[in-house]
């Protein structure tokens, strides 16, 4: 085989494993082909070989993704020590508010969740371990925003105008800048169901010994319930500035 011919396949592959990217976690062959782009044949067969490596998985309505890939994923060495450290504080951070906590980085304009914890009562979110959203409309992506300087106003100049996901979501890039330098003055992100009606959300920035986000820690907690994001607070800063400490030790 060509060398060409085999970064076509590759290429083919993980456009039909970026097809669940968006959920469901199962896909007919029918919705493989379509959200891939790829013939139904083609995907067919991609499909059986991608299952023979453990890449995939039949199921009963038709493809999910192999346990192959999550133990791959298990060992991703840029989030590993991440993860490792921050479970620790994100459990402190669940037991002191009850609500759900949430681990992420930016990824371009988007943020890229790392981890969650949440409890039985956990409120509905769009959000999911290893998924993604608009970073503009998360608190956690206005944390990242505000303290990253390879994403700032030349990024909200190229994506506008911004995806709205509520009637609340910021779209104009100059609101959203002046939200970006007060989230930077006072070290704090907020979520005001931007990003799903319902949900509230208030995030930190961890950061590195030069100021720049290497993460973000957040709590999300619905509206109008027992527990606000500004009480919530406190207790998200103190836990990010924590684990940015223990991290820059390392």
């Amino acid at each position: 085989m060509r060398s060409s011919d085999g970064d076509a396949v590759i290429s083919r592959a993980f456009r039909l494993l970026g097809a669940f990217r968006s959920g469901p976690s199962e896909l007919t062959l029918d919705e493989l082909a379509t959200r891939s782009g790829l013939a139904r044949s083609t995907a067919h067969r991609l499909a059986g070989q991608l299952a023979e490596q453990g890449a995939l998985e039949r199921s009963r309505r038709g493809w999910r993704l192999g346990v192959g890939l999550f133990e791959l994923g298990q060992i991703v060495p840029r989030q590993q020590r991440l993860r490792d450290v921050a479970l620790a504080y994100m459990e402190d951070l669940y037991e002191a508010t009850r609500e759900t906590v949430q681990l992420a980085v930016l990824e371009g304009g988007e943020v890229l969740y790392v981890e969650i914890i949440s409890g039985h009562r956990k409120v509905p979110t769009p959000s999911r371990r290893g998924g993604r959203l608009p970073a503009h409309c998360t608190a956690l992506g206005k944390a990242l925003l505000a303290f990253s300087d390879d994403v700032g106003s030349a990024w909200l100049k190229d994506n506008a105008p911004l995806a709205r996901r509520t009637s609340r979501t910021l779209i104009e890039p100059d609101r959203l800048q002046r939200e970006l330098h007060d989230v930077r003055r006072i070290g704090l992100a907020y979520d005001r169901e931007e990003a799903s009606p319902g949900l509230t959300c208030v995030a930190a920035p961890v950061l590195t010994a030069s100021g720049n986000a290497r993460a973000a820690l957040s709590v999300s907690m619905p509206a109008g319930g027992t527990l606000t994001p500004a009480q919530a607070a406190p207790a998200v800063h103190a836990a990010a500035r924590a684990l940015g400490r223990e991290l820059n030790r390392g």
